[in-house]
């Protein structure tokens, strides 16, 4: 059981949420393709938590291979939670991002080696200054065979962290139960808005798989 958890757990007071879906966008801002099911046959998901959405979709957007992108919430208990619930800790969401991607293009082991490098995931609930479990590092998988790749490399990863010298991965990886989108003007915030926060920043310690 992971700290955000036990938390919850002892206070009893998980926020209710809503049965209903959230408003949110329809396609992608950049790419004009829909955010939501079906995507093209052939093409996988995994749900990416490494701090503030907003950045880190950005990220994931750029690389070629990647279909879409959307900015949401996953980890959790609350349904539908909105951006405001989320934010009090009390849902036990936290901040994602869905990456929809063509596993012909792009391999499962870039995806994760751009994750393990571009934010610190040893942190627990935190990403730098933002503090609290909705910014906890996370990776929600799809399938069995996402599950043995995405352990095989957090355990590559924390070799490469000891040498630097670095702290143990506190990094949440189960299997994905719900993602549920972010509000519309969470999605694709960063095109949107050129000169917002991105709170992205990783240990420079280089992720030895790929």
């Amino acid at each position: 059981m992971s700290l955000f958890s036990k938390t919850l757990s002892s206070t009893n007071r998980v926020l209710p949420g809503r049965d209903t879906p959230i408003e949110t966008s329809d396609v992608h801002a950049i790419n004009g393709h829909s955010l939501h099911p079906p995507f093209p046959q052939g093409h996988e998901e995994i749900v990416l938590g490494m701090g503030c959405f907003w950045g880190v979709e950005r990220l994931f957007w750029q690389l070629p291979g990647v279909y879409v992108t959307a900015a949401g919430y996953a980890g959790g208990e609350t349904p539908n939670p909105t951006y405001e619930e989320t934010c009090t800790g009390r849902t036990g969401h936290t901040e994602v991002v869905r990456v929809i991607y063509d596993p012909q293009q792009v391999e499962l082991e870039t995806l994760l080696q751009v994750f393990w490098e571009q934010h610190d995931p040893t942190q627990g609930n935190r990403q730098g200054n933002d503090i609290g479990s909705q910014y906890r590092s996370a990776i929600f998988t799809t399938s069995q065979a996402q599950q043995k790749a995405a352990e095989q490399s957090a355990a590559a990863y924390q070799q490469a962290l000891n040498k630097a010298g670095r702290g143990p991965i506190t990094t949440e990886i189960k299997p994905l139960e719900m993602f549920y989108y972010a509000e519309a003007y969470h999605q694709q915030y960063l095109d949107k808005n050129p000169n917002g926060y991105c709170g992205l920043k990783g240990t420079g310690v280089t992720c030895p798989i790929g």
